[in-house]
């Protein structure tokens, strides 16, 4: 901590950039992998809808910041995988969400910031809602069955669901403090 506070004021704001930027790659390099313990059923967590709704969850975010957010991770996630249908509409949704989520209802930050179960129960939501725009956009294109989308949503939406919000606070409680230190060492 000390040799970050004696930066430079003009590199202070790089820091909360390369944090950003780090991280996202993290989660982008551990998205194919199957480590033991992160799989169910062939589903794996999305890391990238758990790192935006840690991201969308920080104070100030506003709804075209998160939406900005989702398109981008969205297209990176997309760049890994087929193109359709595209993950950058759910990711949109998801960040747009989750800050209105915390908006509307008036959910305390400091809460949602210090417990997991706020996080994962957040997460788990919008993975629901993440698959589920997925699964439209399949039936959209239109080259598979609603009954097929059906049960393949069912099971996806669940797995990752499940899965992502147990690795939540993983990913979240290291990110809220790193986020947290870069932010007071630009305030000093």
């Amino acid at each position: 901590m000390k040799a970050l506070s004696r930066m430079s004021s003009r590199s202070r704001p790089f820091l909360n950039f390369a944090v950003t930027f780090v991280s996202v790659m993290l989660c982008i390099l551990i998205l194919p992998t199957r480590m033991p313990g992160t799989e169910l059923l062939g589903i794996s967590p999305n890391w990238l809808l758990i790192w935006l709704v840690a991201w969308s969850i920080k104070r100030k975010r506003t709804v075209w910041g998160a939406a900005s957010m989702g398109l981008v991770l969205g297209f990176l996630q997309d760049a890994m995988t087929a193109p359709h249908p595209t993950h950058a509409v759910s990711l949109v949704i998801v960040g747009v969400l989750t800050v209105l989520l915390l908006k509307t209802w008036s959910i305390p930050v400091d809460i949602v910031e210090r417990d997991p179960i706020p996080i994962a129960l957040i997460v788990f939501g919008m993975a629901v809602v993440a698959e589920t725009v997925m699964g439209i956009q399949f039936l959209a294109v239109g080259d598979r069955a609603l009954l097929e989308i059906w049960s393949d949503h069912q099971r996806v939406a669940l797995c990752s669901a499940i899965l992502s919000s147990l690795w939540a606070p993983v990913i979240y409680f290291p990110l809220n403090r790193l986020w947290e230190m870069t932010r007071n060492l630009e305030k000093s």
